[in-house]
């Protein structure tokens, strides 16, 4: 390896030595030697600060390993160093990276492909914080409306108050109360000394009535409530001047706030208490606001949050639907589908008993069941069932009314405290908005606030994009007053849009869930924020930013990175995307292959140098000395095999009627947040993986699904990851090691001494080393310092116990086959179809180079993508399979994206349907047929812009998936 390494501006050949007047030379730069993370070969190299820098290459070629393995994670580590031990040990500590040194680094934020909080409570608005300003403005600039007059509300003053308590009934006994404390933090001794001091004798601490001086030591940790009661009065006339002074009193001590609560004998009853306001109170109906404050619409908080939901939204219900899932079923063949597979007769006699009382048969398919009779053993019958039960030895008779299969389930989840029944009977539940807040999460105290005669949830269901031009004519409907106080908040939520924007995330609402956006989303959001931090002289490593960006947004996001660039900070991107990589100021590709094939530098310099380098995967592709042909010839659909959808309505489509024609290659493509993934995903995958697969899952509304009988198995290829601990690895994931195992148990030495498939398993006792429970390390906690990982002294980090290890094949044990590469391992079980299978398929799509055991938390995305597919690939198929693929160029090189054609097509030219929802145009090209969503995402998106061949895309001027298109098929 040689120690500098750079591509000679003329010529483009890789040359040891720096000359004097290079882009490196000429500005500061990040100096990396002798790096050996991972793959990584004793990588030396020299990355020019303050430029757009792309790191690129072929899946698996080291690319991340470098960026984030080394140069962040030195970064991030020293920084965390500089820091003292009592900060150091509430923050995420990194070991040091395998590197000789590292010269010239910032403080650096790295902004990874991680999806946002999965809390169903954290929304896009939250986690931009632009929701936090939004609070901020309703709270300070809001007008409060009564729901029962639709009028804004006043002030009540203290005469009102007045004639409110006395409009009680005579002689009823109430205490008004100050609230002084309101569910703060503290002790609070000083405050009810100081209570004593003005003469007031009783107060009522968290819900329970003291005197004064017997109030207990409060817990300074918790919240407390604090209310002194000012006077206890009995209604009765002439009490008006008494009950005035009173209520002075109560609201200079509370800010304005009092209670007359009821004065019960009974300590078990709830007190009834009117609340009052010097502030915010409706005369006519007697709705009071307490205060309007930021937490007052916050549905994080008790404070805010609808009482109904606790700020969740929605709520959960067993779904008919879902119940009985396949309504060709009849009650005798388990049309109930919780009821089933039931081993009792109960439930089979109670569906007989009521089929007598409706006099339907038991063999009628669902459908055909009269209305009458389906909505009366769905939701109970008021009148009485006679109901016949009978086992072995007796049989007995009950007449009563029926609550019903729904009311069943939710009598059964309410009484159950088994894990295992609320689990298997969450299958058949689905979430519906919230039926006292109608989704908007919060009390209705605060959705009585507006601004611009808009509550803060419906400016929440704007689009960024909407939301932008709303949010700029809010300042003109203020009084003067309300708009000196929001004009410097507007101007922070303002900001934050635009950077929203900026990044092609235009269609996302704020009160969409952080938990359903994509890798790609969430990564631009980050992005976002951190152009709004104004940070100068970072270091920020991105992660594929383009990934679910149209082509037609590629401008907008590589302008954000341009912008952070000029503010004085040094990008370092692994991106795939040509108009990214052309873009670049400085360009690195690793290879030349992956694996241990990788971990070198092919070539570094400008695009324009990088593309003459003859060694060089990427630069070749640059240059166009390679590429992925555009096919000959074209599958042509067969009009008898069409799977049509027609009618779908879910999220934003649009009566949408779209067409796959069996038997060829479906690209579904459209600008981010057209309606791609509700179309595939959520209305076709869904409704025929219910339909074909009985699963339990809820599909979006759609008039039909014509076509279905052509196919008999859908394959979903979803982009979750395929573990998060070190106990996984590709062999677990693929169902690979299963055969392994029954192999080395097949061993006459394994027979011999009784061993079992269970004793080559390393997450199970028996013949795994137990000094490391089968990990093959040891974590040492280190106080202050990151988490050290040392090789097992016991078993080497073979895993197993010496025993296991004897067992031999081939003079291989267990643990060497895991430490082989897929490659290695295809000629060593070149005789064993079961295990040769799956290597071969592992071989196809590009991962021959990667070992059998390497832990799932190492892997690249574009690997693990990889591997998921590989798995779904083993099972066997039909030639009638629909195969479903959501992006599946995540993490690809062109050279990965050409191979991974390669095992699609052989798919497709099997008989079956292969359908990817995709930005790509190289994969675009390559399709049979193209369904083309938009024209733009969220509330403008949700039509069928053109479908057909990608020449008739092409041709229609309105997409702008053609028009990205035209350029490669010109060029074919």
């Amino acid at each position: 390896m040689v120690p500098w390494l750079r591509v000679s501006e003329k010529a483009g050949a890789v040359v040891k030595k720096p000359t004097k007047k290079t882009l490196t030379s000429e500005k500061p730069v990040i100096r990396v030697r002798g790096a050996r993370v991972h793959n990584l070969k004793n990588v030396d190299i020299d990355i020019p600060r303050d430029c757009l820098t792309v790191m690129t290459g072929v899946s698996g070629s080291g690319k991340s390993s470098l960026a984030f393995d080394t140069i962040y994670a030195e970064g991030q580590r020293r920084y965390v160093e500089s820091l003292s031990a009592y900060a150091r040990q509430f923050l995420e500590l990194m070991g040091k990276p395998d590197v000789d040194s590292i010269e010239g680094l910032s403080p650096a934020i790295s902004i990874e492909q991680k999806t946002t909080s999965k809390n169903p409570r954290s929304t896009v608005g939250t986690v931009t914080e632009v929701y936090d300003y939004m609070r901020l403005l309703w709270a300070r600039a809001g007008v409060p409306y009564s729901p029962a007059t639709g009028l804004p509300i006043e002030a009540q003053t203290v005469s009102q108050m007045v004639d409110r308590i006395m409009a009680q009934p005579e002689g009823a006994r109430y205490l008004l109360l100050a609230p002084v404390i309101r569910d703060r933090k503290g002790e609070y001794r000083k405050e009810l000394l100081e209570l004593q001091r003005k003469g007031f004798t009783r107060v009522k601490v968290d819900g329970a009535l003291y005197d004064i001086a017997d109030v207990p030591a409060l817990n300074r940790k918790l919240r407390h409530t604090v209310e002194v009661v000012v006077d206890r009065i009995v209604v009765r006339e002439g009490l008006e001047t008494r009950l005035a002074d009173s209520l002075e009193t109560a609201l200079g001590l509370s800010d304005g706030i009092v209670y007359a609560e009821e004065a019960l004998k009974d300590s078990d009853v709830t007190p009834e208490r009117l609340v009052f306001s010097s502030r915010f109170s409706c005369p006519e109906s007697g709705f009071t606001l307490e205060e309007i404050e930021p937490r007052l619409f916050s549905f994080n908080a008790p404070q805010g949050a609808c009482p109904a939901c606790d700020g969740l939204g929605t709520e959960t219900f067993f779904n008919p639907v879902l119940v009985v899932p396949n309504t060709a079923l009849s009650l005798q063949k388990g049309a109930v589908a919780p009821w089933r597979d039931s081993k009792t007769p109960l439930f089979d006699q109670t569906l007989e008993s009521l089929a007598r009382h409706f006099d339907i048969k038991m063999d009628t398919p669902w459908k055909d069941l009269p209305e009458t009779a389906q909505d009366g053993i769905l939701n109970g019958v008021s009148e009485d069932v006679t109901f016949t039960y009978h086992d072995e030895k007796k049989s007995y008779t009950v007449t009563k009314p029926f609550e019903g299969v729904l009311h069943s389930l939710a009598r059964r989840l309410m009484n159950t405290d088994s894990a295992w029944v609320r689990e298997e009977l969450s299958r058949y539940q689905s979430e519906k908005a919230c039926h006292v807040c109608d989704g908007a999460r919060l009390k209705p105290e605060a959705l009585c606030v507006r601004v611009a005669e808009k509550t803060i949830a419906e400016a929440c269901l704007f689009p960024i994009n909407k939301a932008l031009s709303w949010f700029d004519t809010v300042l003109p409907a203020l009084t003067p007053q309300r708009a000196e106080i929001a004009r410097r908040i507007l101007r922070e939520i303002l900001d934050r849009l635009k950077f929203l924007d900026d990044v092609g995330l235009d269609y996302l609402t704020l009160a969409r869930s952080s938990a359903t956006l994509s890798g790609g989303e969430s990564q631009r959001i980050r992005l976002a924020s951190q152009i709004g931090s104004g940070l100068t002289g970072v270091l920020y490593v991105l992660d594929e930013p383009s990934i679910g960006l149209h082509q037609r947004d590629n401008e907008r996001l590589l302008g954000t990175l341009e912008r952070l660039k000029k503010l004085g900070n040094t990008l370092i991107v692994v991106e795939h995307d040509e108009d990214a990589i052309r873009s670049a100021d400085w360009l690195v590709d690793m290879g030349p292959g992956a694996g241990v094939h990788g971990g070198t530098v092919i070539a570094a310099g400008t695009p324009e140098q990088v593309a003459k380098v003859p060694e060089s995967i990427t630069g070749a592709y640059l240059s166009g000395r390679k590429k992925i042909p555009v096919p000959q010839k074209r599958r042509k659909a067969d009009k008898k095999r069409i799977l049509k959808i027609e009618g779908a309505t879910g999220n934003n489509l649009k009566n949408v009627t779209a067409r796959f024609p069996l038997g060829t290659f479906v690209c579904v493509t459209g600008v981010s947040g057209s309606g791609k993934s509700t179309l595939v995903i959520d209305t076709l995958y869904k409704t025929l993986s219910r339909e074909l697969m009985g699963s339990s899952t809820s599909p979006e509304p759609c008039k039909a699904i014509t076509g279905t009988d052509k196919i008999d198995k859908i394959i979903d290829i979803d982009q979750s990851p395929i573990g998060r601990t070190p106990r996984s690895n590709p062999a677990t994931y693929t169902d690979l090691f299963a055969p392994i195992r029954d192999w080395f148990a097949e061993l006459p030495e394994s027979k011999a001494r009784g061993y079992k498939p269970g004793r080559f398993s390393f997450n199970v006792k028996g013949g795994r080393c137990e000094a490391c429970q089968g990990d093959g390390v040891l974590k040492i906690e280190m106080h202050f310092l990151p988490d050290v990982f040392v090789t097992c002294d016991t078993c080497k980090g073979a895993r197993y116990n010496r025993e296991t290890l004897d067992i031999k094949f081939r003079g291989k044990s267990i643990a060497d086959v895991l430490a082989m590469s897929v490659d290695e391992a295809l000629e060593y079980f070149s005789a064993q179809p079961r295990i040769k299978d799956r290597l071969v398929i592992l071989q196809k799509v590009g991962l021959g180079y990667m070992t059998l055991g390497q832990q799932a938390t190492t892997l690249s995305g574009g690997e693990a993508q990889r591997v998921k597919l590989s798995k779904e690939l083993a099972r066997r198929a039909t030639g009638r399979t629909l195969y479903i693929l959501d992006e599946p160029t995540t993490g690809l090189h062109t050279e990965d994206v050409g191979k991974l054609l390669e095992v699609l097509h052989v798919l497709v030219d099997q008989g079956n349907t292969v359908v990817v929802i995709e930005h790509n145009l190289e994969v675009i090209k390559t399709a049979d047929w193209i369904v083309d969503v938009g024209p733009e995402g969220g509330d403008g998106g949700g039509q069928i812009i053109a479908e057909g061949t990608p020449e008739e895309i092409v041709a229609c001027k309105k997409s702008y998936t053609g028009k990205f298109l035209k350029p490669l098929l010109d060029n074919k």
